[in-house]
């Protein structure tokens, strides 16, 4: 049932997936939704709504990634780095939580569906110190504007940009950006069955 729903949803976001990619997307499903009735590492309790609102949510991003090495800061379960990374082979992922219990999940999900391009780190942002800067910080609900930028502002490399997922855009966080950092680029984004604005926030640090 989950597999035909995501093909549908895949289909309709214009998003072509090998067999093997879907499965492990499936899969994903699958384990949060085992580990969550013990660990409670959503709120969202239903898989065909995991699929839509973490999953889709998620892979709506992946047409907008530019360069390698990415950062999913706050990533809780793995979201939207799991499923970005499965969708982007070619593509490095580190996991960044500062919860043990996510961090074991990723870690078993990393093992079990045998993905190879995502680590997991637990460490809360600002203790987090990198020995090379990535191509793009990424964070969903993670935090303000304000907050991502002034905690991760050490994350990107030289040219690095800044992806903010976001609900329904607020004036008053764009305002609140702090100096030094500008917006890009405004997407919105279209996730199938979900009647709720996405958007997607490029910024930059200014030279």
């Amino acid at each position: 049932m989950l597999s035909e729903l995501l093909r549908g949803y895949l289909a309709e976001m214009n998003i072509s997936a090998t067999e093997q990619q879907q499965s492990q997307l499936v899969g994903f499903v699958e384990m949060l939704n085992k580990w969550n009735k013990a660990y409670n590492l959503t709120s969202v309790r239903d898989p065909k709504q995991m699929l839509v609102r973490h999953v889709m949510d998620s892979l709506a991003v992946s047409p907008f990634l530019e360069g390698k090495r990415f950062i999913d800061v706050g990533t809780g379960p793995g979201l939207p780095g799991i499923p970005l990374a499965i969708m982007n082979p070619d593509k490095e992922f580190v996991l960044l939580d500062s919860l043990g219990k996510r961090i074991r999940f990723q870690k078993q999900v990393k093992f079990e569906l045998k993905i190879d391009n995502i680590q997991s780190v637990e460490s809360r942002v600002e203790a987090y110190t990198p020995e090379q800067g990535f191509d793009a910080v990424l964070s969903r609900a993670f935090a303000s504007i304000e907050d991502m930028l002034t905690w991760c502002h050490h994350l990107p490399a030289q040219n690095g940009q800044f992806y903010a997922l976001k609900g329904q855009l607020s004036e008053q966080e764009l305002d609140n950006m702090p100096a030094g950092f500008s917006l890009l680029q405004t997407i919105a984004l279209q996730i199938p069955t979900l009647d709720e604005q996405r958007h997607l926030l490029k910024i930059i640090k200014q030279a």
